[in-house]
């Protein structure tokens, strides 16, 4: 029989109950119509689905967002996949964790179930095809030999299009509560922390550093998305991409401590960021993550400019 190939087999850890990757999330946005020419210009592959988009990255037919327009901009859900084998199992987990179950919010169906955070913020778990990698994303932070041209001319830049998204960070009232509940309801194992002021989870299966960070505010609220790039030089082309596009503020080019990934943030119309990230740290799912907690000076970045005054300010909030 010929062998299948081109087929890679999701990583998993055995016997371990635990979402596997952040499948996607939805965000309520003052205009659509902006929001259009936002993510377009990062390079995402933005798609009319109804009265709402959908934001893909080429070449890939998973859609990692959704918007819908309304009065200010705010999280709607945050959505995780399980493996199919483990929903049963998943769902009985959960309602013997304390959490009450709830309907989907009007508009939305899918073949899973619903619940609330400790923060209020609502949760969707379903089967889902894992989008978390399944080892350590390629790099190719390359150089040319001898007697040949390296950069490219302005005009002939390509097009940066991220490979898909990393991780998000969000914002939390109290982020140990936010580790206690990430990890004895959805099975994320804490990568890293700062004190109560942040922290980093990644899944068990395999995943990033992090697929999903909390920052402490008065209120919940999404701080920052963040995809995956296969260079330094793609975020410089990015943030230049950007800037030529009217959106020059943000932050970066830099690199992080916890994570190490290489990053520039770009910031939108309503105050929180897209990231430009590449290279960051991963852990794979046969390995037991030593998780440290780091003071402020080491926790934050090794290298880049100073960030903006209202880097963590949560415009949620307001």
């Amino acid at each position: 029989m010929t062998a299948i190939t081109g087929y890679i087999k999701p990583s998993r850890r055995e016997g371990v109950l635990g979402v596997h990757s952040m499948d996607h999330y939805h965000m309520a946005v003052p205009n659509l119509e902006e929001a259009r020419r936002f993510y377009l210009a990062f390079g995402l592959d933005v798609r009319e689905e109804g009265n709402a988009l959908g934001l893909y990255t080429f070449g890939n037919d998973h859609r990692w967002a959704s918007l819908s327009e309304g009065p200010r901009k705010k999280m709607s859900f945050l959505s995780f996949g399980v493996f199919e084998d483990d929903f049963d199992a998943f769902r009985r987990h959960v309602e013997t964790q304390g959490v009450r179950l709830r309907d989907a919010p009007p508009g939305f169906e899918c073949n899973g179930f619903w619940f609330e955070d400790h923060d209020g913020n609502l949760i969707d778990i379903r089967v889902a095809k894992k989008t978390s990698p399944n080892e350590k994303s390629l790099v190719s932070n390359v150089s040319v030999p001898a007697n040949t041209r390296g950069a490219p001319t302005n005009s002939n830049a390509p097009l940066i299009q991220p490979r898909r998204l990393a991780h998000m960070l969000i914002f939390t009232r109290d982020v140990p509560k936010a580790i206690e509940f990430y990890s004895r309801v959805l099975g994320l194992r804490v990568s890293d922390t700062s004190g109560d002021g942040i922290a980093f989870m990644h899944g068990v299966h395999g995943s990033d550093h992090h697929l999903i960070a909390f920052a402490k505010s008065d209120a919940p609220g999404i701080h920052h998305s963040s995809w995956d790039l296969s260079s330094i030089d793609q975020i410089g082309i990015g943030a230049m991409q950007m800037a030529d596009k009217g959106f020059d503020k943000g932050w970066g080019l830099g690199r992080h401590v916890l994570g190490s990934n290489y990053f520039h943030y770009v910031r939108d119309p309503w105050g929180s960021y897209s990231e430009y990230s590449s290279d960051i740290d991963y852990v794979s799912a046969d390995h037991d993550w030593e998780a440290g907690d780091f003071a402020d000076k080491d926790a934050f970045y090794i290298w880049g400019p100073n960030a903006p005054k209202d880097f963590t300010h949560n415009y949620e909030a307001d």
